[in-house]
C-alpha cells in the first residue's frame, strides 16, 4: 500500500513537473509606442505593431480595444506559435481641434499577461491649404 501512494506521487510530481516547464503564450513586441509626430486632421495614419510569441503555447488575440472612435485596431486573427509572429495594426483619423494626442490599444489574449496596453501619440495640425 506504502508503494502504491508512493508511486501516485511520484506520477503527479512528474506530470505537475512537465507542465511547470512550458511557458505560457507572451508577447515580444518590437516596440510598444509609436509617435506619429505632426498629422493633419481627418487624414488617416497607419502604424503596424509587430510581435513574436516568445512562449511554448500558441498565442490567442481575443480583443482589441482603443481609447476613442477616432482609432481602430486590426490584429492577427489566428493563433500565433512558438517563435512565430503576428501584428497588430492600428489607424488613427484624428479629428475636432488641432491637439498633441496619446492614445492607449489594450490587448486582450491568452498571453501570461493577459491585458497588454500599445501607445501612440503626436499632434494633430491643421491641413495646409492651396
Amino acid at each position: 500500500m506504502k508503494k502504491l501512494i508512493l508511486l501516485a506521487f511520484l506520477i503527479v510530481g512528474t506530470v505537475v513537473g512537465v507542465n511547470a516547464q512550458t511557458k505560457p503564450a507572451e508577447f515580444k513586441f518590437d516596440t510598444e509606442t509609436h509617435d506619429f509626430g505632426k498629422v493633419t486632421l481627418n487624414k488617416p495614419v497607419v502604424y503596424t505593431f509587430n510581435f513574436t510569441n516568445i512562449g511554448d503555447a500558441p498565442l490567442i488575440i481575443t480583443k482589441v480595444e482603443t481609447t476613442c472612435g477616432c482609432t481602430v485596431g486590426e490584429y492577427t486573427q489566428t493563433p500565433v506559435k512558438k517563435g512565430e509572429k503576428g501584428f497588430v495594426k492600428v489607424t488613427l483619423t484624428p479629428a475636432g481641434s488641432p491637439l498633441p494626442f496619446n492614445k492607449a490599444i489594450t490587448l486582450t489574449s491568452n498571453a501570461r499577461t493577459t491585458t497588454k496596453v500599445l501607445y501612440i501619440k503626436g499632434e494633430s495640425v491643421e491641413g495646409s491649404t492651396k
